[in-house]
């Protein structure tokens, strides 16, 4: 979501959320739960992948496992984050109804931040990332998992920060996901200054 930060008050924050929200925000009924990384997720990912391309064809630009299920021996919560982009996120119309009639529901549409639609999956827990093609954010998301998979001690940094987050109570799962962005810069930030000094 484009919330990277909490608004002062709790009334604030779930006023931004409801905003963006297709339906009304879910509140947690208990904590974030981690579990280890299960060689099932990238199983589960190309059935996803293949469940997509079906429904949307070419009109799938790009199809990306993405996320902590994404990097192998990361733990992370049960929930694919899958990235997909179209010729035009805002125009709805032309891949939508295909999606749903796949499975998928839309539950967040961001306008102001890249365009960005979530989808939550049917059979398997997903988070379907919807962006347009040559989106900047994902190749930030890609990126940050490229850089994880080759990095063992920002893994285990990215690691010990979700754990100790998860430990705390949250009223709404996007305010633990917007509570990891200072960790999640600073790998970027190290990623960023690798990929210049190779030049």
């Amino acid at each position: 979501m484009a919330m990277r930060s909490d608004p002062p008050d709790a009334a604030a924050y779930a006023s931004a959320l409801a905003k963006v929200t297709v339906g009304r925000p879910a509140p947690l009924t208990g904590p974030v739960v981690l579990a280890p990384y299960n060689p099932c997720w990238p199983v589960l990912y190309e059935r996803e992948r293949a469940r997509i391309r079906r429904a949307l064809g070419a009109r799938a630009i790009l199809i990306e496992h993405a996320g902590s299920t994404s990097v192998p021996g990361l733990w992370a919560k049960p929930i694919l984050d899958i990235v997909l982009e179209v010729p035009d996120a805002s125009a709805e119309a032309a891949y939508l109804p295909d999606l749903e009639a796949a499975g998928y529901v839309l539950r967040i549409r961001e306008p102001e931040w890249f365009e960005h639609r979530l989808c939550k999956g049917s059979d398997t827990d997903v988070n379907l990332h919807i962006f347009p093609a040559g989106c900047e954010e994902t190749a930030r998301m890609l990126r940050f998992r490229d850089w994880l998979r080759a990095h063992p001690d920002d893994r285990e940094l990215y690691l010990h920060t979700k754990r100790a987050l998860a430990a705390m109570p949250w009223t709404y799962m996007q305010q633990y996901a917007d509570a990891k962005t200072e960790v999640v810069r600073a790998i970027l930030a190290r990623a960023a200054k690798a990929a210049q000094d190779s030049v």
